[in-house]
């Protein structure tokens, strides 16, 4: 038994940082899939660089320790800016993408891995996304600290580090873990 307050889709976002710190760090990059809830399969997907200055990108890169063990990821970013869009236009882009696949009663959903510093930097960046969304959130995480602690059941993931990736090996990682409740 559904109501309108049941969730039918899933909008799953990635974004890639300079680093964690809201107030200093920028979104770089940012991808998102609209999935059905029974099977979890992708419905839509979109996917931008967001344009930022280039020296608060460098800056906060090279000041990451994490991006020092991924350089190719930092050097790709900082040899991409130019084909970032401007933030105001992927929030739009964003919004149309809600839009167009969830009701005007239907709750946005927002699922990912450690998503709760994703949606800091949302509320952050992009006000109106913000308030487009649910207040619940499906986080990955969550079934990993129990797969794992209870159950002694790994996922390994690619470590692409970069958002489309990220998400697609989320939800797989939701689906290894449902998969193995289901048994």
């Amino acid at each position: 038994m559904t109501d309108q307050n049941t969730p039918q889709k899933l909008l799953w976002i990635d974004l890639e940082m300079t680093g964690l710190d809201v107030r200093q760090d920028v979104i770089i990059e940012v991808a998102a899939i609209v999935t059905d809830m029974q099977n979890f399969e992708p419905l839509d997907s979109y996917e931008s660089r967001v344009a930022q200055p280039y020296q608060v990108v460098y800056d906060r890169l090279h000041a990451n320790t994490w991006y020092n063990d991924f350089p190719e990821n930092r050097d790709t970013f900082l040899q991409n800016l130019d084909s970032g869009l401007p933030p105001e236009q992927v929030e739009q882009d964003l919004l149309a993408l809600i839009t167009k696949h969830f009701a005007p009663d239907e709750p946005v959903i927002l699922a990912g891995n450690s998503i709760h510093n994703d949606r800091n930097f949302i509320a952050a960046a992009w006000p109106k996304l913000n308030g487009a969304l649910h207040y619940r959130m499906c986080d990955v995480s969550s079934f990993k600290i129990i797969m794992q602690g209870k159950y002694e059941q790994f996922y390994e993931k690619q470590q692409s580090h970069r958002a489309l990736g990220d998400i697609q090996e989320s939800i797989d990682e939701l689906k290894s873990y449902l998969q193995y409740l289901h048994k």
